[in-house]
């Protein structure tokens, strides 16, 4: 089990070190593909809607709404959660002998990356519905919140929420 865990966290770390790029003072200011703060800032956190849905005049429907997509995603992720766990358990078995096997490692590796995958879709997904329930009023309400009062809220990947 100890191993597991030291695998999982390997792989995890690996992945979300290629997923995050550059350093931000490294990043490629040309042209290409942009990076994920490039787009994060025009998206909403749950927590940010929350904290501030009187001040944005949010109404019943676009709360319920918001609930709903939210269920939906927690859901979704939590599945997502159990199913990286037992990849995880694979995993570790897979590095325990002295000599592993490489195409099984890295067919494992391919199984993790594609549910982690999965799951920042279902997040982009989410911030795309809870943008696209909120009104440009309140969108531009939302911007102009400093992000010092923000208590709670991923600063540098807004698109994550803290758990």
């Amino acid at each position: 089990m100890r191993v597991s865990i030291f695998a999982f966290a390997f792989v995890l770390s690996a992945a979300t070190l290629a997923a995050q790029g550059a350093p931000p003072g490294q990043r490629n200011p040309g042209p290409g593909p942009a990076g994920p703060d490039d787009f994060g800032r025009n998206f909403f956190p749950p927590e940010l809607v929350m904290q501030h849905q009187s001040e944005i005049g949010l109404q019943d429907s676009q709360r319920a709404a918001l609930a709903s997509a939210i269920q939906q995603a927690q859901s979704k992720f939590t599945d997502v959660q159990w199913k990286l766990s037992a990849e995880a358990e694979k995993m570790g078995r897979l590095l325990q002998p002295a000599q592993v096997d490489e195409t099984q490692v890295l067919e494992e590796v391919d199984r993790i990356l594609a549910l982690e995958r999965e799951m920042k879709r279902t997040q982009i997904s989410l911030m795309v519905r809870i943008k696209n329930t909120l009104t440009p009023a309140q969108q531009a309400k939302l911007t102009e919140i400093p992000k010092s009062e923000r208590v709670g809220v991923n600063h540098t990947r807004p698109w994550h929420s803290r758990s």
